[in-house]
């Protein structure tokens, strides 16, 4: 499993602590470190059947002063996938890949039907 975040958000500590809790083994890759690359989050957004607008970090105050929110509704797919693969931040986190499984966001109830099925 491919474990992607952001060490000082909140909502990541919660959801390494869950993985570590069910003795999970993961990767652990820092988003603003180690970038995800268009090509990925276009993978990840196939495999996961999740619309393009839910990889955006939505309340980061990078997405704010980009002014996103009127921006995105007539920006091209390419495009969004350029904009999100240019700052870690500008992408929802965490995001855990496990085959063709992708969760994007920590809600426990979700990772546990998917993870330990």
């Amino acid at each position: 499993m491919l474990f992607i975040q952001y060490p000082k958000c909140s909502t990541c500590k919660k959801a390494r602590a869950w993985l570590l809790e069910h003795n999970l083994d993961f990767e652990d890759r820092h988003i603003a470190e180690d970038n995800p690359t268009a090509e990925e989050i276009d993978d990840w957004r196939k495999r996961s059947g999740l619309p393009l607008k839910r990889f955006f970090n939505t309340s980061g105050l990078l997405y704010k002063s980009l002014h996103l929110k009127d921006r995105l509704p007539t920006m091209a797919e390419d495009e969004q996938l350029r904009l999100l693969a240019s700052d870690g931040m500008l992408v929802k986190r965490p995001i855990l890949v496990d085959g063709n499984t992708v969760l994007v966001g920590f809600k426990p109830a979700e990772w546990e039907a998917a993870i330990l099925k």
